[in-house]
């Protein structure tokens, strides 16, 4: 009845007040503040930096940065609240928040307390930004492919190599970068990746071409060129060569973000399409009359609730520091987003042919969530990373034993 968890108390979800104070808070500003300007991020694939600099002004880029980094501390379901929140308003807003958090969580779960103080009150203020630089053009799900290549030098590195489809690389003032340090033993791809971290002044260090895309516009994605740059040995962030595994925590610990992400598009489709039926007149009664509508909205509420319920359980698995939150996290990752995709597309139908004008507001969510279903690990991926981290965690658990995981994985 239970499994693969343990008890039936392992399904609960338990809010705190601060939680439906800090959803009510964070979505009266952005109702407020950001809403009238979202349709313009979409128009002119620009955030304006007076909107990222009123963000940082209620603190909404410290939630999760503990206290003494300048941070507004709070736990993984603030920071779901909050990203679910950004994307039921404006997207690109999350995809940029959650950028942040790649290159601010493998400096917390990492990072030594000299990089800590130095790099994390910046971004938990608002005044910097930080983006996580590891997609190539040869290798997107294939982490341990990476090709860039970091060769050691007195008492730093010299990096070379090419990243792209790096969010917040044109805002950000800091980038970490993954790079190859030694070849893998034939048996251990993933051994031989480092992380460093690489200011925006660093000499060698270019940021290229936008690539242009159709969805989460607002935030952009461009190549980041390495040159020739030297960094010293004390921005590295983690063990020499051990780069994969700080990647891999810190994409155990972000994907619920991205699940988050397609929640909050996923809830504004859905009250778009209710209120639009309940004002919709067609043969002489409202749309929400007919059956049909009905029933559509009806299999919308479901798949959202599901959504959320994976979402936020996946959150609090993490906050009570579960190894089983890695597999509901990819589960959420991959049920939430193609949910999403599903409910907007269903909220277009209930349009009609309003749906797909552009100033409804709905068209944008179907172009921006099908990104999330590919990037921070592509949805096929995270049905193999859950199946496999689920056999992990029986295997410690001596249900299963470690012979037929290795078997397997």
């Amino acid at each position: 009845m239970v499994f693969p968890l343990d008890s039936l108390q392992d399904y609960q979800l338990i809010f705190k007040p601060e939680h439906e104070m800090l959803r009510k808070s964070i979505r009266e500003f952005l109702e407020r503040e950001i809403a009238p300007h979202a349709l313009e991020f979409d128009d002119k694939d620009e955030v304006p930096r007076e909107i990222l600099r009123k963000l940082g002004e209620q603190g909404l880029w410290g939630v999760g940065i503990p206290e003494e980094y300048s941070g507004q501390g709070g736990d993984t379901i603030s920071a779901v609240i909050l990203m679910e929140e950004l994307s039921r308003v404006a997207p690109p807003l999350a995809v940029i928040r959650g950028t942040n958090d790649l290159f601010s969580i493998p400096l917390m779960l990492y990072g030594t307390e000299e990089q800590k103080r130095k790099y994390l009150p910046p971004i938990a203020r608002g005044e910097a930004f930080g983006a996580h630089a590891m997609t190539e053009p040869c290798c997107g799900s294939d982490v341990a492919g990476i090709q860039t290549r970091a060769i050691k030098k007195d008492d730093g590195w010299v990096i070379n190599g090419r990243k792209i489809f790096i969010s917040n690389a044109d805002i950000a003032d800091y980038i970490m970068v993954f790079a190859r340090t030694t070849e893998p033993p034939a048996n251990r791809r993933w051994y031989g990746i480092t992380a460093f971290i690489l200011e925006k002044e660093t000499p060698g260090l270019k940021i290229g071409a936008k690539l242009e895309k159709r969805g989460l516009r607002g935030s952009h994605a461009v190549e980041v060129l390495l040159d020739d740059v030297e960094v010293p040995d004390e921005n590295r962030v983690g063990e020499l060569n051990m780069g994969f595994i700080v990647a891999m925590e810190t994409y155990d610990r972000t994907r619920v973000g991205v699940a988050a992400q397609a929640l909050g598009m996923a809830q504004a489709a859905f009250e778009k399409a209710f209120q639009y039926s309940l004002q919709r007149m067609a043969f002489g009664q409202y749309l929400a009359g007919f059956e049909t509508i009905q029933f559509t909205l009806v299999e919308m509420m479901a798949e959202l609730m599901t959504a959320r319920y994976l979402t936020y359980l996946a959150a609090y698995l993490t906050d009570q520091g579960r190894e089983e939150f890695k597999y509901v996290a990819s589960l959420a990752k991959f049920y939430a987003t193609e949910a999403a995709e599903k409910i907007v597309s269903k909220a277009i139908d209930v349009h009609g042919g309003v749906g797909v004008i552009h100033e409804t507001g709905i068209e944008r969510f179907l172009r921006d969530v099908k990104i999330t279903e590919i990037y921070e690990g592509a949805n096929n991926i995270q049905r193999v990373v859950a199946f496999r981290q689920l056999l992990r965690t029986l295997s410690r658990k001596g249900l299963i034993s470690p012979e037929v995981v290795r078997a397997i994985t």
